[in-house]
Formats: C-alpha cells, structure tokens, sequence
C-alpha cells in the first residue's frame, strides 16, 4: 500500500514538473490577448439599392458585427444556458467541466459533454488551429487565463456573439439572425434566440435549415 502511495506521488510530482515546464515554454510564445480589441471583423462587400436595401454580397464569409449593448437579454441567457452557464462566475477554465470531458475519453473513449467556456473559444477561434493535441489544449487553456486578465467579461462575450461560425458561410450571431430568418437579432422571439443559441455546437446539424 505505502509502495502504491509512493509510487503515485512520485507519477504526480513528474506530472507537475511537466506542466511547469510546459507552461514556461508556452508562455513566451502566447499571443498578446490586448489584441483582440483591435481585429477588425472581415465582411463581405454589401451591393445596395437606392432606398438601402441590401440587393447582394460578395466574398467567403459573411459577418455582420454586434455590440454587447445592443445584444437581447433573452438571447444573451439563452446563448449562456446552451454555452456556458458559469461564465460570469468562472476565471476563464471550467475545470470540472473539464475533468468531466477527460474523464468520458478515458472511460468512453469519446467526448460527450464540453469542457470549454466561453472565453477558451474565443482563444481558439481568433488564435489556435482546430488540432486535437494535448498541447493545442493546454495553450487555449493558458490564452483564456489570459484574456480574462486583459478583457471584460462583456468585451468577451461581444468577441465570441461575433467570430462563432454558425453555417452557411456565417459568422456571428447577426449575421446568423438574418442568414436563416431575414431579421436581425433584436427582432426575433424567444423560440428563435433559443434555436440560434444551439447552433454552435454543431452548425451543419443544428442551424434552423437543416
């Protein structure tokens, strides 16, 4: 029994050498999370009529942004209760959500329920690949530490309502609201801002076309 004790303490005490090591090398290497409040959102050129109709738009994505002020607080409890219901209250990491996620792969040997919160997306969308690597994981999870320093949580919010891709060549929630129901965002019902708010778990599957 004190041999199995010894043995798992020593595996753990290698296991925090690593992540210490692993944090030191990473850490230089992040990118300036302060730069996000600069990146301008790209959209598509917009072809209008004389009374301002929009007649067409060109280019691969289509993206409409949206402040956190004008966002409904119906869609915004939605978006929280389908995403992250603890992101006001979290640091960046849910980390039993997290555990949980880690623990169905070794058990299940697929992942059922998440573990990233809100601003870990927003790390991965504006500055990591999609790789599935331990690594790629551990940086997003260093980046939303670090962007829950620098930003807001309404500045956070505001970044993911506007960089999540939610099909059909859209990004951001109101491009979305126009995309599938030609309103904007303020002017669809509670029904339709709980349908927008389960697109991104799986846009292809889930948008209100499919």
């Amino acid at each position: 029994m004190k041999y199995s004790i010894r043995i798992f303490g020593l595996m753990l005490a290698a296991a925090i050498w690593w992540l210490a090591g692993l944090y030191l090398y990473l850490s230089p290497k992040l990118p300036e999370a302060s730069a996000l409040t600069d990146i301008r959102l790209q959209t598509p050129l917009r072809i209008v009529s004389s009374d301002g109709q929009l007649i067409g738009q060109f280019g691969e994505q289509k993206r409409i942004p949206a402040r956190y002020e004008d966002l409904p607080q119906s869609f915004v409890d939605a978006l929280l209760a389908a995403e992250d219901d603890g992101f006001f209250e979290h640091s960046g990491i849910d980390f039993l959500g997290l555990a949980r996620a880690v623990s169905e792969l070794v058990t299940t040997g697929s992942k059922q329920s998440g573990g990233s919160t809100i601003t870990m997306q927003v790390a991965r969308n504006f500055f990591l690949s999609l790789d599935q690597t331990f690594i790629r994981k551990f940086t997003e999870i260093l980046l939303a530490l670090e962007i829950e320093q620098r930003l807001t949580k309404e500045e956070i919010l505001e970044l993911y309502v506007n960089r999540v891709f939610l099909g059909h060549r859209s990004y951001g929630f109101e491009t979305a609201a126009q995309t599938y129901y030609g309103k904007t965002l303020a002017e669809l019902s509670l029904a339709e801002h709980a349908m927008l708010a389960g697109v991104p778990q799986a846009p292809s599957r889930n948008n209100p076309l499919s």
